[in-house]
Formats: structure tokens, C-alpha cells, sequence
């Protein structure tokens, strides 16, 4: 049987439907959603318009998520770091059908603006992999840490009857950890200061806007 070897062009348009998957469409999920067969809550206007807003943070970091493991991919250094970003790739894709979800739930919507976060994430983490395999991978460590610290913070802020959004929180988060692991497993070093401040500040940029935008 014949294999064929894919082209750039072949790749770049591959690239282009991943992205647009993950910025417009509807994405399916390997995983059944950790909120299937909790009751949706009761919750006044004001509680469901902050329970959305917290779950349009939590998609556009998939979204970002996304981007920054194909970015890292296209340009790793070996095969097998490839074939790992790749695969928590598609983890992170139940995330993002499972954050998707929650939003039709609550009447709401993703980000407006997540384009540009594909944009820029996919141009981050193409960056990193062009700094070597254990740079790209303790991106992905840091990335893990401060996104597992930054769900914590939204089980905390979730209205307390909330209990669909929750699950899927509590199920992502323990997913980052594991990401967490396996980059640091595979050779991945703690990045240099200021690169983790950084990171933080852009993080706690896209938060505020995409919690409202």
C-alpha cells in the first residue's frame, strides 16, 4: 500500500482546519463530559452571566491551548516529543467541547476575540519549540502549573450551585496535572526568569477580557 508523504501545503491546510475547529466549530469529545447526569443548576441572571463568564475564560484557554501545543508540534525537534504534543492536544480538545457545551448551557457564547488568542498562542508556542525540546516541554510545565492554579481559583468563584460547571473543572484540572507530569517526564526544564511572569501577565490579560469580551 502507498503512504503519501504529506506536503507543507498539505500541513498548512491541516493547520488551518485545526484552527478553525477550534475557533468556530463545534469540536467532538473523546471523553463523555464529567457534567452528564448532574440536574443544571437554579441560578439568577447575575449568577449564570458570571458562571459563563468564568467558562468563557476557561474556552479561550482551550482555544489558546490548542494553538500552543500545534505550534510547538510543527516544529519540534523530535518525532515522539510531536506524537506527545499532539496527543494532549486531542485531550485538550475534550476540554474545549466540554467548556463549549457549558456556554450553550448558560445562554452564552465564547470569546469574540478568540482568533486573535489562536494567533498569537500558536505563535508562542512555535517560538518555544524553536528554543529546543526541553524548553517547548518546560513551557508546557509552566503553562500546566498556572492553568491548574487558575482552575482552582474559578471552582472557588463558580456560583455554589453550579455543580455541572464544577465537574468539568475539577475534571480538566486534574488533566493539566497529568500534562504537567508527563512534559516534566519526557525531559522538560523549568523555564528562566522572567519567561513564568510573563506568561502570568498574558494570562491575566486574556482572563479580563475574555471574561467580558
Amino acid at each position: 500500500m502507498n503512504v503519501r508523504t504529506l506536503t507543507p501545503l498539505d500541513r498548512l491546510l491541516a493547520g488551518c482546519e485545526r484552527a478553525m475547529e477550534a475557533i468556530a466549530g463545534t469540536p467532538a469529545s473523546n471523553r463523555v463530559s464529567p457534567a452528564l447526569g448532574l440536574d443544571d443548576a437554579d441560578m439568577d441572571d447575575t449568577e449564570r452571566r458570571h458562571a459563563a463568564g468564568l467558562m468563557r475564560v476557561n474556552h479561550t484557554g482551550e482555544v489558546c491551548a490548542q494553538a500552543l501545543y500545534f505550534g510547538q508540534a510543527a516544529l519540534a525537534r523530535s518525532a515522539e516529543n510531536r506524537e506527545h504534543l499532539l496527543h494532549a492536544a486531542a485531550e485538550e480538545t475534550d476540554h474545549l467541547a466540554w467548556c463549549a457545551t457549558r456556554l450553550q448551557d448558560l445562554d452564552s457564547r465564547p470569546s469574540l476575540l478568540n482568533p486573535l488568542w489562536y494567533l498569537g498562542s500558536y505563535l508562542i508556542g512555535a517560538t518555544a519549540a524553536l528554543a529546543g525540546d526541553p524548553i517547548s516541554l518546560g513551557f508546557v510545565m509552566e503553562t500546566e502549573h498556572q492553568v491548574e492554579a487558575h482552575l482552582a481559583e474559578h471552582i472557588q468563584r463558580l456560583p455554589a450551585q453550579d455543580q455541572r460547571s464544577r465537574a468539568v473543572l475539577k475534571q480538566m484540572q486534574s488533566d493539566e496535572v497529568r500534562h504537567a507530569q508527563a512534559a516534566q517526564q519526557r525531559g522538560g526544564i523549568k523555564l528562566p526568569f522572567p519567561l513564568p511572569k510573563l506568561m502570568h501577565f498574558s494570562s491575566m490579560l486574556m482572563k479580563t477580557v475574555a471574561y467580558r469580551i
